[in-house]
């Protein structure tokens, strides 16, 4: 009687471990983009993106669901909306696109304009707040373990492109360091956000997976 109940949470701690082995496969993206490895650089991206995604989808498929109050339910709706886009905006709209994901190498310039000066990671901060609103929506008690492994995932990522690559890819990129915070916004980084916001970095190239 407790196998039926045992096999679909192992099978998505699973799913949960092949989530983390997209974010191990994505540090390769890094690398062959530094090398100058075009075919690489692209098939890294797109299979860490291929895991990630099967992880994602597999897990809320098995995963049991626990209560919340319809309220918030209702609220999360709005919130996915609204993580969703500045994710799509900030990873495929605000950085040129084929510099950055597939063509050799990275740009020359950075972004630092619009969400890139709120943050110099602002992905890791949409994807915080569309896994957030993903558990008030599908109320998936595997999420709640996966969201908090998956960020943390993210946030090792990106500390990795910030000691062993970045640096080595964009010139000036220390005095970004200096001028944009990492993850936290504070007060002059919201208002160069508003006021740069929409400006997009067609000269610039930033490598950004997650």
């Amino acid at each position: 009687m407790n196998r039926g109940v045992i096999a679909p949470e192992a099978a998505g701690m699973g799913y949960v471990a092949l989530g983390v082995v997209a974010f191990v496969i994505a540090g390769f993206f890094d690398l062959a983009a530094l090398r100058g490895w075009r075919y690489v650089k692209q098939a890294t991206g797109l299979v860490a993106l291929l895991l990630w995604g099967c992880a994602f989808y597999g897990l809320l498929r098995t995963s049991p669901r626990f209560w919340l109050p319809a309220p918030l339910t209702w609220l999360g709706w709005p919130l996915l909306l609204v993580s969703l886009f500045l994710l799509v905006y900030s990873l495929f709209l605000e950085i040129p696109f084929r510099q950055t994901y597939a063509a050799d190498g990275v740009g020359d310039k950075l972004v630092k304009t619009g969400t890139y000066a709120l943050v110099r990671h602002p992905g890791v901060l949409w994807l915080a707040l569309f896994l957030a609103s993903l558990i008030l929506v599908c109320r998936s008690r595997l999420l709640l373990v996966a969201a908090p492994v998956w960020l943390f995932m993210d946030v090792l990522y990106v500390w990795v492109q910030e000691c062993f690559y970045f640096t080595k890819m964009f010139p000036g990129y220390e005095q970004y360091q200096r001028e944009t915070p990492m993850l936290i916004p504070n007060g002059e980084s919201i208002a160069q956000c508003i006021r740069t916001f929409g400006v997009r970095g067609r000269e610039g190239g930033r490598i950004c997976i997650f």
